[in-house]
């Protein structure tokens, strides 16, 4: 980060940064206690992660609002003026993740009564282990201000993806075979398009650090897989 005369802005734009790592670890967490919470399965954990959201949420509008003010009194141009706005973009995207991670704590609570398929639960373990680990990755480019990591990132985006074209074919061999197994099935298909959305999330914060680095969008065109889950299948509200 560049350092200025004047040095109120240097802490403003610090100050903004550590609002970013501070909801992103949180985000990490939310995700971890989320999944854990749905493989257990633990209703008093599901719930703790539906009430943490709300702060997440409180430090997206503490970043809001700090931009905000920092534009109206610095009146930033060329990479400042990026850091500001690419602040404002990544925290929306991690609020998103938040809501996301809470959403799969909402089915926790709904399948206490239901009777888990182990092959099932690993495979949604494994997707979330990828998500959280390229959330801490993508976190550590935008503490940094790295480019090349935020990018290799980036072209990762669509290995989850293929992870749950996959889980679906799976999901739906199990429903055909055993009609006792939709109302799992059906979930298990929810929170995997839950966790599809949280590494497209991860995908526009890495976008956006290469922008806020750079200068300019990423050039290539965004690399992505067949989906045959169908954008129809919203998260649950």
């Amino acid at each position: 980060m560049v350092e200025h005369t004047i040095r109120a802005f240097d802490t403003d734009l610090h100050q903004l940064a550590g609002k970013i790592a501070e909801m992103g670890h949180l985000d990490v967490e939310q995700i971890g206690d989320a999944i854990e919470a749905l493989i257990k399965p633990d209703a008093t954990l599901a719930r703790r992660v539906i009430v943490k959201d709300n702060s997440v949420d409180d430090l997206q509008r503490e970043i809001e609002e700090k931009a905000v003010a920092t534009i109206a009194r610095r009146q930033p141009m060329a990479v400042d003026l990026r850091e500001i706005v690419g602040a404002l973009r990544i925290s929306n995207d991690l609020e998103r993740v938040g809501d996301l991670a809470k959403n799969i704590a909402k089915r926790a609570l709904v399948l206490t009564s239901e009777r888990p398929i182990n092959e099932v639960v690993l495979q949604l373990q494994h997707m979330v282990d990828l998500v959280r680990d390229r959330l801490a990755h993508v976190l550590q480019s935008y503490e940094h201000r790295d480019a090349a990591a935020a990018l290799n990132i980036w072209r990762k985006d669509q290995e989850i993806e293929a992870l749950t074209t996959g889980l679906f074919r799976e999901l739906l061999t199990f429903m055909m075979e055993d009609p006792r197994s939709i109302t799992f099935c059906m979930h298990m298909l929810f929170c995997a398009k839950n966790i599809e959305r949280i590494a497209d999330h991860i995908t526009n914060i890495a976008e956006t650090i290469y922008y806020m680095v750079e200068g300019h969008l990423v050039m290539e065109e965004r690399p992505k897989g067949d989906d045959v889950t169908g954008r129809e299948f919203l998260p649950m509200a």
